[in-house]
């Protein structure tokens, strides 16, 4: 379309080209008629050639347009003819009995034809390219020869192939211009075909048909017009030969009787269709033969019937069920025959090369095989490859089974190679391993005996393993230096015997005779026979723990561990821990008693002091009640830290036990709260102002009100500790679930971690800026008491400003146990 537009364009710009010419040239004109010196009729003459120029242009112009259009018409009606015709020859050249490869250029080859008129079937086209898969190796060789001198020389052939399948090829190779050409066909008459042959003789003369009966493979043989033997191929002279018969010199053997073989054809006729007769070897068989007339003889051959047939068929039927066998074992096989064709594989050959079925087909050439493997990276990196292989394929030569060297692969599997006889008849079978697991494992093993061997060595403890005769088969250094013997017998792998009598010289008071004690728990076999522990008082003064194993091997591994000084100071320890242990009963006494006694005085000070503090009248002085005050706060205080002494001691003691009952929640924070008024009096306003907030409707509580409210009193009286004078401390109380929650927080320096550690310890230490410090029993006792109750405790800082402290106890204590 593009061309044609542009053509149509230029024609139409050439038409107009000359009126725009003649248009220029008017100025010209113009001027070229003033006859100034007659100088203007130049431009005139211009004008009129350039016009006339243009004229004659387009017109030539569509004329070579019109003429080339007519040519193409004409030229793409002929590329359609040749087209057609082409068709049409390569239609024939498919519907023919042959197959035809064409190389031109540097292109890939075209192949013309049916495949399988040269090919097995199945086969694709292409796979005719690859000689060594249809053609023995002789005639691979002979065929690639003669196509690589017809496509580098010219060099025309013509020549007969013998094909693995047992067929005949004729092959053709010419030169077409640039172009070569090889044709295949089958040849006319093909090799054990009788009818073929029958059909080929009876018009061939005699030479022709000698060579037809050379290829067959069944006894066959010429005869002239006289019945005698002139000609017998191969097969029929060794079977002559097996018979016994005798060959005159120079002559061939004649197996049957001429005589007996006239008359029957006699009776026949001898007419132009072959003849059959039955034949009877007493020691080889029945065999039929088949005669056909020839120009100036007969020829025949004997093929085998009945019992002659029944071997081969007993044969197939054995290599049937051996092919069963080796389909079913997962062990990779494959077998070839004398001539290295494929015979037999199974499924696992096939999966270890991932070699798909089709291509393994009956008769392929093992070296195609290889190549193919070769081809696909499958087999061992070899600088030299045909080298490698022809040394592989030495095979087919050995008489006994050899085991070739493994083959390392490129993707890390290594392939133990095993060929053997195949048969009297050659061929080869070979059998494939995949090791790589196997060596993967004993390398895994190997190692592990190595790093297990190297952690025996580097042991503290001396170790020795005997096997079941009694030798020492393992070993470390530190068994040579614990029993002093020399190394150089204990790499010997001596006998226990041997041991005792080394361990004898080394210690004689008593080294031989340890040994033989430890002797009869080595040699017991009894298979109910235990391990065994125990320790060694040695008359050195060493003490040695030792420890019989029973291995699942049979052995028996000893160990020994020298503990003469961790029994000394095991001993030491015990002997602190019984003083220790004393003390801590004593102290437990003392504090019992002190603070028993304690309370005597005590309340005989809160005594007097509530006497003098309700004194009326004016006895008294401002001062004078202050001191009251102070004497009657501090009393308080001192009567708390005695029951807490008391309640730590009983815990301590292990007879702390909660009395759980249904409390009331606000009445226990009010025993908190007047405890906290009798510890800090409002004297000079510091007394800290309590805030508490109780959420309504709160479940039903039930633990020990007792320990309850010494938990709160304790907290709020530390939070008062460390809150400024007058300052606010803040008690909430709300349930949350299952759980009774309790918060305490106040306005002073913070939590500490010392106080985060004390409520863990029983160590109460607070932050520097307490007004006061506790008795170091508050804390302590808080988290003994929740504990008891199964709650628990924590603490956390507040913004901007002092702690919070939270005491999360469950609604029912009731089953909680006793604390530690």
């Amino acid at each position: 379309m593009a061309p044609d537009r542009f053509r149509k364009q230029l024609g139409f710009a050439g038409l107009c080209a000359a009126p725009f010419t003649l248009l220029t040239a008017v100025p010209a004109l113009a001027q070229g008629l003033v006859p100034v010196h007659l100088g203007g009729i130049a431009p005139f003459a211009v004008a009129i050639g350039a016009g006339g120029f243009a004229l004659l242009a387009m017109a030539l112009v569509r004329t070579l347009l019109k003429d080339s259009r007519a040519a193409r018409r004409r030229a793409a009606e002929q590329i359609a003819d040749l087209r057609a015709l082409v068709d049409e020859y390569e239609s024939l050249i498919a519907g023919s009995r042959e197959l035809t490869i064409l190389w031109q250029g540097h292109d890939s080859p075209r192949i013309l034809g049916q495949a399988a008129a040269v090919l097995p079937a199945g086969r694709q086209p292409q796979s005719v390219l690859n000689f060594h898969t249809w053609l023995g190796a002789a005639e691979t060789n002979r065929l690639t020869t003669q196509v690589e001198d017809l496509r580098m020389h010219g060099h025309a052939f013509a020549t007969s192939l013998d094909t693995l399948d047992g067929r005949i090829v004729r092959a053709n190779g010419w030169v077409m211009g640039d172009a070569v050409a090889l044709r295949l066909r089958p040849a006319h008459s093909q090799p054990n075909d009788g009818k073929a042959l029958a059909a080929v003789a009876q018009g061939a003369d005699r030479e022709s048909a000698r060579a037809i009966l050379e290829l067959l493979t069944k006894p066959a043989y010429l005869r002239d017009d006289q019945h005698r033997l002139i000609y017998a191929n191969g097969p029929y002279q060794a079977l002559a030969k097996a018979m016994g018969k005798a060959c005159p010199p120079g002559e061939p053997c004649e197996l049957l009787d001429a005589t007996r073989l006239a008359a029957h054809l006699k009776a026949a006729g001898q007419g132009v269709e072959p003849v059959t007769l039955a034949l009877d070897f007493a020691t080889h068989g029945r065999f039929e033969l088949v005669e056909f007339p020839l120009p100036g003889g007969r020829a025949g051959y004997l093929r085998p019937v009945g019992e002659a047939a029944r071997p081969a068929a007993t044969a197939e039927a054995g290599v049937n069920h051996i092919g069963g066998i080796i389909e079913a074992l997962g062990t990779p096989i494959a077998i070839f025959n004398a001539k290295r064709e494929l015979v037999q594989f199974n499924a696992a050959y096939a999966r270890l090369w991932g070699l798909e079925p089709r291509f393994l087909t009956p008769g392929l050439d093992e070296r195609a095989i290889l190549d193919k493997l070769r081809t696909e990276g499958m087999l061992p990196n070899q600088v030299d490859y045909h080298t490698w292989r022809s040394k592989h394929l030495e095979s087919y030569t050995r008489k006994e089974p050899h085991e070739a060297e493994p083959w390392h692969l490129p993707d890390g599997r290594t392939i133990k190679v095993i060929s053997a006889p195949a048969g009297p008849s050659g061929g080869v079978i070979y059998v494939f391993e995949d090791m790589t697991e196997r060596l993967e494992l004993e390398s895994t093993n190997k190692a592990f005996t190595n790093v297990l061997r190297e952690t025996i060595m580097a042991l503290n403890e001396a170790v020795a393993v005997f096997g079941t005769n009694g030798r020492l088969t393992l070993s470390n250094p530190q068994l040579s230096k614990l029993w002093k013997l020399p190394m150089n017998e204990l790499g010997n792998h001596p006998h226990i015997d041997q041991l005792a009598e080394a361990s004898g010289r080394a210690i004689p008071e008593d080294g031989a005779t340890i040994w033989r004690d430890l002797k009869r728990t080595i040699i017991d076999l009894n298979p109910t026979r235990t391990d065994r522990t125990g320790r060694i008082n040695r008359s050195d003064g060493r003490l040695v723990d030792y420890a019989i194993t029973r291995l699942p091997d049979g052995q028996t591994m000893m160990t020994f561990l020298d503990v003469t000084e961790s029994a000394s100071y095991s001993k030491v320890l015990k002997e602190r821990n019984d003083a220790l242990v004393a003390a801590d009963r004593l102290k437990d006494a003392f504090v019992e008693n002190v603070s028993y006694e304690l309370r005597s005085p005590l309340t005989n000070i809160i005594g007097f002091a509530d006497l003098l503090a309700g004194t009326e009248g004016g006895t008294l002085n401002e001062r004078q009640r202050e001191y009251i005050d102070y004497i009657r706060a501090s009393s308080v205080t001192l009567g708390v830290l005695i029951d807490n002494i008391l309640d730590l001691a009983s815990v301590d003691a292990g007879i702390a036990e909660l009395n759980p009952e249904a409390l009331d929640v606000p009445a226990l924070v009010d025993k908190a709260r007047a405890g906290i008024a009798a510890t800090f009096p409002e004297v000079s306003g510091e007394a800290p102002h309590l805030v508490v907030d109780i959420a309504p409707d709160l479940p039903d509580f039930i633990g020990d009100g007792t320990r309850i409210v010494q938990v709160l009193y304790n907290l709020l009286s530390n939070a008062a500790r460390f809150s400024p004078p007058g300052g606010e401390i803040r008690l909430t109380v709300a349930h949350r679930g299952d759980r009774m929650l309790f918060v305490i927080e106040d306005e002073g320096p913070g939590i500490t971690d010392e106080m985060k550690a004390a409520i863990l310890t029983r160590l109460d230490t607070p932050a520097a800026g307490g007004r006061q410090r506790g008795a170091g029993l508050g804390l302590s006792i808080v988290r003994t008491f929740v504990n008891m109750h199964g709650g628990t405790i924590s603490a956390e800082k507040r913004e901007p400003k002092g702690s919070r402290i939270i005491v999360n106890l469950p609604l029912d204590s009731a089953m909680a146990g006793v604390a530690e």
